[in-house]
């Protein structure tokens, strides 16, 4: 999605627009314009519009585009782009207009002319005439302008021009107008229609555009169901029909780099023509961080011999890889070097560094020696991927030309960055996850990649000089086309994408794709659903991943998917038909997928619950359960058969429930339930939405007395009164003066729920004890259960905005800070909807050392009002940030009024258990001990100490609290002690 953004102030380009008509003007301005930097685009106006400014070139008029002319000479890659434009202009106008491969004089009024610097006589004649100035992009790397100039030939009076540096720059010349007159670069992977129009028009001026990241791509992996099997019937395989369109894509979406399939295929192997059709429309073929020199990981098993040993087998390995670069032949290529053990293991325990200096040796020799020229002449990456990173560590010697490709933790984390203004030749990259095979949980099925995350990660990357190489594995590239377009228009120009523009970047790309009408709402459902799925990813959960007791909490995260799932609902019936397979694949299925199985997982949950209170709504629960699982059965159907008229079958044949390890499942497997059958007993009981033990006659008393706390943010108490016998019964509730029941008294069939409401009023202040009974009546006679409840009427003093203390503990979100204090140069900043449940906040600029503590330094400061005096846990949440400067960890400090700070060390634990806990939980959580010196107003400071860090929530524990996954919800405020929960989201 490479659209541009309104600017909030000054816009250079709309003064262009303004002095059109003003040729001496707009000659110095276009001149200034075409100096400036890859940033240039973002005050570009929205080049291609149906309103006709003045001095607009008519691109298509009356449904017929403009004639383009091409150069014959030119690259074959830029020709197949042009002739790809073609097709796209008479899909948007509706009638074909003419397409001319030829450098001969031009017969047209209007004329679209497209060519490369030194090989399009067209352009090179414009330039030589002095019509065209494409000294902002001589000598770029596939940078391109595009431009209206006035009589560029005898005969033609108007001319759209489009000029590439290198035959890249071209063609994302080319495939940039066909995406802004109207064609998604997902027209043909997500069925996105395109936009038609029968006049359209090109506003009159220049703009320039040239990537910031030099290479930038995909990696297909881990393709086996979905993938492959797909491309088995549409294809007949991952051939080169298949790669054709990948190709394209990436092309559209202004990528230029490949990492093809690999798990049981070989790019080059398995259909010659694969590298020759990539190479020819003009992207860039690597192979993965553990396939050097060219052959996939697949080809040993195909044709090597021995062991996969270098220090046992050095002859048939270095005649495997010469193989390799002699197949590549010139084909546009980054070799990767290096080597990893057989099936993407580790090469040996520990570090073998010498033998790895010699692979790497003995493989610059065999590129050399195949292409005929220095090793320093062909590109080429070593990928610090896993245990390959402590050979960096530990301070390998690599040559310079060689790019260092850093890698994440397979889970969206940066491991390692070099220091900032650190420079090498060969430079730096990143190595990114949005899928991924391995530990603690494969996660393959749908998307959970918050956008916001990529940004964070990369703008890290980005600051700290990781700017040759962005890859990103993308699994089977569908569904993920959303994070994919982010990650590649991020790549292209950082700068265009800054943190205040992120917000509205759901809702832009939303517009692409369906129009204007309805873009909030999807881009609001797209940024909802991909939060709610990374905060866990689905195949990480189960029925008691997040609690039935504790604050409600999974009742509340279903409820909040269902509603997105109805609001899914109704927007698919207001969208014009013709977007409803483009819809279903981008927005409903993942939204009702992810809805589903979260409803899934509270139904079973809800009958593991049931059948553990020897309750009959067991069986309601496990019928739900079971019908839930078939309904993801049945949404995958739709998703293979009614969209596109079957064309995506397979592509959602990953399995994804029943985990029971880190390796997927054969098949789909249902949660167990449990059905109880009656009469049981005690035939009567009430259950409690904040335990999970119910008061029946069995157990005629509960472990603790409910507490009821005025300033908590839980809502009322909830209880639910169940029948345990066919035969229904009569109640009545029995409450003190200042508790109200609703209802008091009724009939019970299967199970009634029942709201207590505390009318404070009526309260002493102070601590309040009371009994509630609650009597069953049945023709033998009545029974009754009583349990106790404890109410807390305090009031807090101090400040109006300070958090309260109720139900044991204080929390507040870090973006509710009271006072963000900046200094040194640290700017606190938000970044909106980044984390689990609200936003995160960091500091900027983010490269660079740790900040010393001082009196003075950046912090947070968040104020609060305490009635319990002592020891109290402050846990911090925190995004699961890595430590990538390697220098014993990032830290924080905290501390309450005026005690010193205490230092926290986010990464001080360093074990593989500590690791699966955080990614897991898509956070770190880290605790620190305080003291409150007295009950009354405090304040809670958060110290900065590594810029680096992102905060979401601060939870002071004051006495017992449930366990949960989230933690409780933000408390109250001072002024707001009548309010109930805030919105979570």
């Amino acid at each position: 999605m490479r659209r541009v953004f309104h600017p909030r102030k000054f816009s250079p380009a709309s003064w262009l627009e303004n002095l059109a008509n003003r040729p001496l003007a707009a000659a110095i301005l276009a001149a200034c314009l075409f100096l400036a930097s890859p940033g240039f685009a973002e005050n570009a106006p929205a080049s291609v519009s149906q309103e006709r400014p003045p001095g607009a070139f008519q691109l298509i008029r009356k449904s017929e585009p403009a004639p383009i002319f091409v150069g014959g000479e030119d690259d074959e890659g830029v020709l197949i782009a042009v002739r790809n434009l073609h097709d796209d202009l008479a899909s948007v106008g509706g009638k074909r207009g003419r397409l001319f491969e030829t450098d001969v004089a031009l017969s047209a009024k209007q004329a679209v002319i497209i060519g490369t610097l030194g090989r399009s006589r067209l352009i090179d004649s414009l330039i030589e005439m002095g019509k065209l100035d494409a000294s902002a992009i001589e000598n770029e790397w596939e940078a391109f302008i595009h431009t209206v100039v006035e009589a560029p030939f005898p005969g033609v009076e108007q001319a759209l021009v489009i000029a590439g540096s290198d035959r890249r720059g071209t063609i994302f010349g080319v495939y940039d107008l066909a995406e802004k007159a109207g064609v998604s670069p997902w027209s043909w992977w997500a069925d996105v229609p395109v936009k038609p129009a029968k006049n359209l028009y090109v506003s009159p001026g220049a703009r320039v555009e040239k990537p910031a990241v030099k290479y930038r791509g995909i990696f297909l992996n881990d393709e086996r169901p979905a993938l492959q099997g797909w491309a088995e019937e549409k294809f007949g395989g991952l051939n080169h029909k298949f790669y054709e369109n990948v190709s394209e894509l990436i092309l559209r979406l202004k990528g230029n780099y490949l990492w093809p399939a690999m798990w049981g295929n070989a790019f080059y192997d398995d259909d010659p023509m694969n590298a020759v059709i990539a190479d020819r429309m003009g992207v860039v073929i690597g192979t993965s961080h553990h396939e050097p020199l060219a052959r996939a990981h697949v080809e040993w098993a195909r044709y090597g011999e021995g062991p996969w040993d270098y220090a046992r087998n050095s002859d048939v390995l270095r005649s495997f890889w010469r193989e390799g670069m002699e197949r590549r032949g010139d084909h546009d290529a980054i070799i990767t070097i290096g080597m990893r053990g057989d099936g993407d293991e580790a090469m040996t325990e520990g570090t073998a560094i010498d033998l790895l200096e010699r692979i790497v040796a003995d493989q610059r020799k065999i590129i050399a020696e195949t292409t005929g020229k220095e090793a320093s002449e062909t590109p080429q990456i070593w990928a610090l991927y896993k245990e390959v990173q402590d050979y960096y560590d530990q301070g390998m010697d690599v040559p310079d030309d060689v790019t260092l490709l850093f890698a994440d933790d397979n889970w969206g984390n940066i491991r390692r960055l070099s220091e900032p203004g650190a420079n090498r030749a060969g430079g730096y990259g990143v190595y990114y996850h949005f899928d991924y095979v391995g530990g603690p949980r494969n996660y393959k099925w749908l998307n959970t990649t918050q956008i916001e995350r990529v940004w964070e990660q990369m703008n890290l990357a980005w600051e700290y000089g990781a700017k040759e190489i962005w890859i990103v594995n993308v699994g089977d590239l569908k569904p993920m086309e959303f994070p994919i377009d982010f990650f590649l228009d991020y790549a292209w120009n950082p700068e265009d994408l800054p943190l205040e523009r992120m917000t509205d970047y759901p809702r832009d790309w939303a517009a692409e794709q369906f129009g204007e009408k309805h873009a909030a709402e999807i881009g609001r459902m797209l940024s909802a659903y991909t939060k709610y799925n990374a905060r866990r990813k689905p195949e990480l959960l189960d029925p008691e991943t997040y609690s039935l007791v504790a604050y409600d909490e999974a009742a509340r995260i279903a409820a909040k998917y269902g509603d997105l799932a109805r609001e899914a609902d109704a927007l698919r019936k207001k969208l014009p038909p013709q977007y409803d397979d483009a819809y279903m694949q981008l927005v409903w299925h993942p939204i009702q997928a992810s809805a589903n199985l979260n409803a899934l997982y509270l139904a079973a949950a809800n009958n593991r619950l049931c059948a553990e209170q020897a309750r009959l709504c067991a069986n309601k629960w496990a019928d739900e359960t079971e019908a839930l699982f078939a309904r993801d059965t049945e949404l995958t159907r739709i998703y293979h058969e009614e969209i596109a008229e079957g064309k995506w079958r397979h592509l959602m044949d990953q399995t994804h429930i029943g985990y029971t390890y880190w390796q997927q499942p054969d098949q789909n497997t249902m949660p167990p339930v449990v059905r109880v059958s009656g009469p049981i007993n005690a035939d009567f009981g009430v259950a409690f939405d904040r335990r999970r033990e119910a008061l029946t006659t069995e157990s005629p008393a509960l472990e603790a007395a409910i507490v009821l706390d005025r300033n908590s943010a839980l809502g009322p108490l909830k209880a639910t009164l169940f029948n345990r016998r066919d035969a229904a019964f009569d109640f009545s509730v029995e409450t003190p003066p200042w508790l109200k029941a609703e209802p008091a008294a009724g009939r019970v069939t299967d199970a009634r729920e029942i709201s207590f409401a505390v009318d404070w009023t009526k309260m002493p202040a102070g601590e309040t004890w009371s009994d509630v009974k609650v009597t069953r009546k049945r023709e033998d006679g009545a029974q009754s259960l009583a349990f106790p409840v404890r109410a807390l009427n305090r009031e807090p003093t101090g400040k109006g905005g300070a958090f309260v203390e109720a139900d044991g503990y204080i929390a507040f979100f870090a973006e509710n800070h009271a006072r963000a204090v900046n200094s040194g140069g640290a700017e606190w900043t938000r970044i909106p909807n980044l984390g689990r449940e609200r936003s995160g906040m960091t500091a900027f600029p983010r490269a660079g050392g740790a900040i010393a503590l001082e009196a003075s330094s950046p912090r947070l400061e968040f104020d609060f009002h305490a009635f319990t005096a002592g020891d109290v846990a402050v846990e911090v949440t925190l995004a699961p940030t890595l430590d990538f400067k390697d220098k014993g960890g990032l830290k924080y400090a905290v501390s309450i009024d005026d005690e010193p700070p205490t230092v926290v060390n986010v990464n001080a634990d360093a074990s593989e258990e500590a690791w699966d806990e955080s990614v897991a939980n898509y956070a770190h959580q880290r605790t620190s001990r305080h003291e409150i010196s007295s009950a009354g107003a405090h304040t809670l400071k958060l110290w900065l100490i590594d810029p680096a860090l992102v905060f979401e929530k601060i939870t002071i524990r004051s006495g017992e609290t449930p366990q949960s996954y989230l933690g409780p919800p933000q408390s109250l405020r001072a002024s707001d002690v009548e309010q109930t929960v805030d919105a979570e989201d």
